[in-house]
């Protein structure tokens, strides 16, 4: 259901997906309007999920498009219920704005792989058009600088979130190429490149979402060192969600994962935390921050790696995913 204060009639496509939300989710969800700005163009930042106990609010706050904005929500919620793999963020570097930013890009480029799913169910329910894509792309204009012709501090940004609109425009980017060649070249260029990996392989599945985001964070890097950049690192400090197969869960740890002693710290208890990164993609996997002493921590080591995954996953309290 929708509470509505501005008269705003949410289309009959939009109604059946907050009800495909509420199949999935036991509570209420409803979509608020917060205030009257209509700023004349789209972007993510315009709406933002809540949790109030049993009740799930998608709410508003630019009134430009809203079943676009609306369904742009729902559909993400839809697979997070549905079960695709998600992020988490356990690990501080004891700097609390480079978390920030840290958290910041591992979401959006996270995000990006998730809209190969969102933007193409859009696509199909009728949702994008030719007036949508003009306000995307004032979206773009809003939320990054043009480039000064050479590296700078800026270039992460740009390149997310040109990648993004490459994934969004589709087979319709040429329409608004020059826009970004004119304005954007050196990101433009990265981004036809991660474009082009994300690309060789559909996102048809939680599995297929988990390797492509392992993969964007890995060549983000690769590109952050070609501008001369310091690189995210994004596939040690973001801890995703494992998918295994039914062979994986009884296999023991040692087999499966790699354990490394982080240079980071566990968020919750500020410990030094050590990280299982998967052996066949080396993502980070489980955090775990383990007993002090020594002895206790090689005797709690020893046992943690004979333990099946099942067993471990079930000991930490972390979701996973069977494929």
């Amino acid at each position: 259901m929708a509470e509505n204060n501005n008269n705003v009639q949410l289309s009959k496509t939009t109604q059946g997906l907050i009800n495909d939300v509420s199949h999935f989710f036991p509570g209420d969800v409803e979509v608020q309007f917060i205030g009257n700005l209509k700023s004349g163009y789209v972007r993510h930042d315009q709406a933002q999920v809540v949790q109030d106990g049993d009740r799930l609010y998608v709410q508003i706050n630019d009134l430009t498009e809203p079943d676009f904005t609306a369904t742009h929500e729902l559909l993400h919620l839809l697979m997070t219920l549905r079960g695709f793999p998600q992020i988490y963020f356990p690990l501080t570097s004891g700097d609390k704005q480079l978390d920030e930013q840290l958290m910041y890009m591992g979401t959006e480029l996270y995000d990006d792989v998730c809209h190969f799913v969102v933007y193409s169910e859009q696509r199909k329910h009728g949702l994008v058009d030719e007036r949508i894509e003009k306000e995307y792309v004032k979206g773009v204009r809003q939320t990054i600088t043009p480039e000064s012709g050479k590296v700078d501090d800026e270039m992460p940004l740009r390149l997310v979130t040109i990648l993004d609109a490459m994934i969004f425009l589709g087979d319709h980017f040429d329409q608004f190429a020059d826009v970004f060649q004119r304005s954007f070249p050196i990101s433009l260029k990265a981004a036809k490149e991660l474009y082009a990996m994300l690309t060789e392989k559909p996102v048809d599945s939680p599995f297929a979402l988990r390797r492509d985001v392992v993969k964007l964070y890995r060549d983000f890097d690769k590109q952050m060192k070609k501008w001369g950049l310091p690189p995210l690192q994004l596939n040690d400090f973001v801890m995703m969600t494992a998918v295994f197969s039914k062979r994986q869960l009884g296999l023991q740890v040692k087999q499966v994962f790699n354990l490394y002693h982080s240079e980071l710290k566990e968020t919750k208890t500020g410990k030094r935390a050590y990280v299982g990164f998967t052996k066949s993609d080396d993502q980070n996997s489980f955090v775990t921050s383990g007993p002090a002493g020594k002895q206790a921590s090689e005797d709690y080591f020893k046992e943690l790696y004979s333990k099946t995954v099942k067993e471990l996953y079930q000991d930490l309290r972390i979701p996973y995913l069977l494929r």
